[in-house]
């Protein structure tokens, strides 16, 4: 996501590498853990996956006159992607209830949300609205270039609303991860009733946006959302383009193995003997860690920060498996910094280093080449002096969030076999990942819930839904990639990674996303037309 990336929580027994997608990475941190029999948190080490959150504060009087319960201030950023494009948005704050659902709680929160309305026509002119992910709303707003591209050409407002429990939309405060009490209220469920709440009070009170259609918009996780809120609340918007969006990434939708399949894939047509050589890397890491000269040796053939213990060899190959994939979804055909600064079609600069004859190259040269591979990712500008296993991607992302909505709801099924794909097998065991969630939060996963709320396979019946997808994404196993109906469309984006469509437009955009975008810019004008003729009311 990022959106939504890989986790792995481990057993004791490692058994269990492919759970829950989010950032994974491993690295031994302080996690609160649920203890049941006490209802509090213990402290607990762990080898865990993890990801992150950024907080900021400062308030004022929101200028558009709405209710004191909104409030904002004013904001910019430069996308480092955009060639220096700046994004200018007021940054304000909505009064939302801790619980939609239920009485008991009748707390609120103060949910941010970002605001352009430059180009907007203020006589109904539309609302292009973002279904925040796991992570800080800005760094979202700043990696959506497509919205601020057609911004003028719609006439439209653009909003990113935060998804509560992420960057400042933190429901109880500094208490919001303090135990799983206070997380109860982390839902899929309860984020898009906040995003629903929020459209319509300001349809109510913004002058002007009474009758303006909303599009909602999303990648990765908010993908999903984006497309869920649209077939849970289809009053409160018109359509949704759902990018990259893995809704059938769920128990028995999908084969669990697609996903790292399509990793392999792109490994294999970017560079000869690329993907060969990383399936055969992980036995030529278990033959050098062998002797404590051989761990000696690999520490300081990939600089890493820490020196590698026998210990730590699990945890290296994740962050190895976790760069492969990583790579896979961000294989941009510009330079970009979505997750790390890197280059044009990394992965092919990656398979440079990895072109030996698997049949002939010695175990050190390999993993050399490895090593030189991994640079690529973690040291593409040449200003990192050394290489640190407990990361893999952006500091501003949701991690034990994350963490737990995929130990509740979010339960998506990944494994691998060393056949099909360029990884150690790893078969999916739901319950080992069950008992992992319990002994980290005090829950258990509902592996069908996903289907039962919103549908599963099924999902004729909606309408005016785009789910895009890139053929290089291995997010794409687990998306819509055929057209469901007429007004449910699949576009499929060939030589595209991760939700490249809802990128700022670049001189080196593969034909494809620009076809893309035209198509879904015009899907866009098509429901914006339809809702004019209903009138639908706010």
């Amino acid at each position: 996501m990022a959106g939504l990336q890989i986790s792995m929580l481990r057993t004791p027994s490692s058994t269990m590498k492919h759970a829950i997608l989010t950032r994974r990475f491993f690295c031994r941190i302080v996690l609160a853990t649920a203890d049941m029999r006490s209802g509090g948190f213990v402290s607990v080490s762990r080898p865990v996956i993890t990801s992150i959150v950024l907080i900021l504060s400062l308030y004022c009087f929101h200028v558009f006159a709405l209710k004191s319960q909104l409030l904002t201030r004013h904001g910019g950023v430069t996308d480092l992607n955009a060639q220096d494009t700046v994004i200018n948005y007021e940054t304000c704050y909505f009064d939302q209830k801790i619980d939609h659902f239920g009485f008991l709680e009748d707390g609120t929160f103060k949910q941010r949300y970002l605001v352009n309305n430059e180009h907007w026509d203020q006589k109904g002119g539309p609302i292009l609205f973002y279904t925040g992910n796991e992570g800080d709303i800005t760094w979202f707003c700043n990696n959506t270039g497509f919205m601020w591209d057609v911004a003028e050409d719609l006439g439209a407002m653009l909003v990113f609303a935060e998804h509560r429990y992420y960057g400042e939309s933190l429901p109880f405060g500094q208490d919001s991860y303090s135990d799983t009490k206070h997380l109860n209220y982390l839902t899929s469920e309860q984020a898009l009733a906040d995003f629903s709440v929020l459209i319509r009070e300001l349809k109510r009170k913004v002058l002007g946006a009474q009758e303006s259609p909303v599009i909602a918009i999303g990648g990765s996780y908010g993908g999903m959302l984006s497309a869920w809120l649209r077939m849970k609340y289809p009053n409160v918007v018109v359509g949704a383009l759902a990018a990259s969006a893995p809704i059938w990434q769920f128990p028995d939708m999908v084969p669990c193995g697609d996903f790292y399949k399509i990793v392999t894939q792109d490994f294999a047509r970017s560079g000869l003997n690329c993907d060969s050589n990383i399936r055969r890397s992980w036995k030529a890491i278990d033959n050098i860690t062998a002797t404590d000269d051989g761990l000696q040796w690999l520490s300081g053939e990939f600089s890493l920060c820490s020196p590698l213990k026998k210990t730590d060899l699990d945890d290296f190959k994740a962050w190895l498996q976790e760069t492969w994939v990583n790579l896979a979804m961000v294989d941009y055909p510009y330079e970009a910094n979505f997750l790390q600064p890197l280059p044009r079609w990394p992965i092919q600069v990656v398979c440079k280093h990895l072109n030996f004859d698997p049949s002939s190259v010695s175990d050190y040269q390999l993993l050399g080449g490895i090593s030189e591979a991994a640079r690529v990712y973690y040291n593409y500008t040449g200003n990192c002096p050394c290489l640190n296993t407990s990361s893999t991607a952006t500091g501003n992302l949701g991690f034990i969030g994350w963490y737990y909505q995929a130990c509740t709801e979010m339960v998506m099924p990944l494994c691998t076999d060393g056949v099909q794909d360029m990884f150690e097998p790893q078969d999916w065991n739901f319950q080992a990942f069950s008992d992992e969630c319990n002994s980290l939060f005090g829950v258990r996963p509902r592996a069908d819930w996903a289907a039962t709320v919103y549908g599963g396979l099924d999902i004729a019946s909606h309408s005016n839904i785009i789910f895009s997808n890139g053929g290089l994404d291995p997010w794409s196993s687990g998306g819509v990639t055929r057209n469901i109906s007429d007004s449910v469309v699949a576009i499929v984006i060939p030589d595209g990674a991760h939700h490249l469509d809802l990128r700022y437009n670049n001189e080196y955009d593969p034909h494809t996303v620009l076809s893309a975008r035209i198509q879904e810019v015009e899907y866009f004008k098509l429901w914006i037309t339809q809702a004019r003729k209903l009138q639908i009311p706010g």
